[in-house]
């Protein structure tokens, strides 16, 4: 059986120097290497022999078995290379037509889609791109549309102080005017300030008047937090946009031609604005203000109930008690603020019928906007 293997190691590698091509390796391959080839049977058969000529043949064979394989793999990159010089050679100065039909340049060598290398003539693949949120996109309008008009824009912390959530906005511990917010509290040491996720944009009004002297002019985009059940106008998270501006000599006529023009330049030139009061504790007067409708033009239709317009927004004067809060004297100083909801803004130019359809991560509904 020795014998044997010592036969089969000889005209193996006797065959493998003499082999040109890819294709007489693999007949080799399958000749020596094969599941019918003669080493095989012989490992096969290993199982009747006595256990002495067991050792030794199954050893001898084994390492047979790992000589030719080894032998194969080293004899497959040599070939490799040498077609691959064989055809560089062929191919300069010459124009060489890619499977595209395309001719390929010099300067592109030889046509390697030949070695399993992606054709550089080829087309590219193009790139899968994402886009923004229909919320993100909203944001950046809005404020690209203040900031027009003079404003900056910015940021505040999501968790924030009692303080500066309700207390400054003229909003004190027994106000029943808390009641319109329904909270989110942030567990806190006994001793410590009361904390909770912001219900509103509006504390921003404070920090930002803490830290600036007049003339102010911001607006601040951001998520706030309710705790509250959600249905198709209501979520538990959603963003608005605060603005405030502060100034000697401001009037109500500065608010109402402000928000006069966002509207314009949001939901088109054609647009009519009406302002009612309403009541903000942190304003004096506030108003709502509302839109005509842009479904039924103002005769009265679904959307907007049948009144011919849709509210967007509340504002106001900035209260007094709130100038002070922060140093302002309101004999001198006086401001306006307006807050939003950003989703209530995209529900009403896209017709969305459903505010929760924003964040329920369907990408039909995404790749509309």
């Amino acid at each position: 059986m020795i014998e044997k293997l010592d036969e089969i190691k000889s005209n193996a590698i006797d065959e493998l120097s003499s082999l040109q091509s890819i294709k007489e390796l693999e007949d080799w391959r399958v000749r020596y290497l094969g599941k019918k080839s003669a080493l095989t049977q012989i490992l096969r058969g290993l199982a009747s022999r006595p256990l002495e000529e067991r050792k030794a043949v199954g050893a001898s064979a084994n390492e047979l078995k790992s000589l030719l394989e080894r032998s194969h793999r080293q004899k497959k990159e040599a070939l490799k290379e040498k077609a691959y010089q064989e055809m560089e050679a062929a191919a300069v100065g010459k124009q060489i037509i890619s499977p595209t039909g395309i001719p390929s340049e010099e300067k592109f060598g030889i046509p390697t889609v030949f070695l399993g290398i992606p054709d550089v003539t080829l087309p590219g693949r193009p790139i899968p791109l994402g886009r923004l949120h229909p919320t993100t996109q909203m944001v950046r309008e809005i404020c690209d549309i203040f900031v027009a008009l003079g404003f900056q824009v910015v940021e505040g912390p999501e968790v924030e102080w009692d303080y500066y959530n309700f207390e400054a906005l003229n909003i004190p511990p027994d106000h029943p005017a808390r009641d319109m917010w329904a909270t989110l509290w942030i567990d806190t040491k006994s001793g410590e300030r009361p904390m909770l996720l912001r219900t509103h944009t509006s504390p921003m009004q404070i920090r930002v008047m803490e830290r600036t002297t007049p003339p102010v002019r911001v607006v601040v985009p951001g998520k706030v937090y309710r705790y509250e059940a959600t249905d198709a106008t209501h979520e538990s998270m959603f963003y608005q946009i605060e603005g405030l501006a502060v100034d000697k000599n401001i009037t109500l006529a500065d608010l109402k031609g402000t928000l006069y023009e966002f509207a314009r330049r949001l939901f088109g030139a054609e647009r009519k604005v009406r302002f009612r009061c309403d009541y903000f504790p942190f304003v004096e007067p506030g108003v709502e203000m509302a839109i005509d409708c842009m479904v039924c033009g103002g005769t009265g239709c679904r959307l907007c109930s049948g009144t011919g317009w849709i509210e967007i927004l509340g504002a106001g004067m900035v209260h007094p008690a709130v100038l002070r809060r922060v140093n302002y004297d309101p004999e001198i100083y006086t401001g306006f603020a307006f807050g939003l909801g950003l989703e209530r803004m995209s529900m009403l130019r896209y017709g969305v019928e459903d505010i929760r359809l924003f964040y329920s991560n369907d990408l039909r509904f995404l790749r509309q906007f």
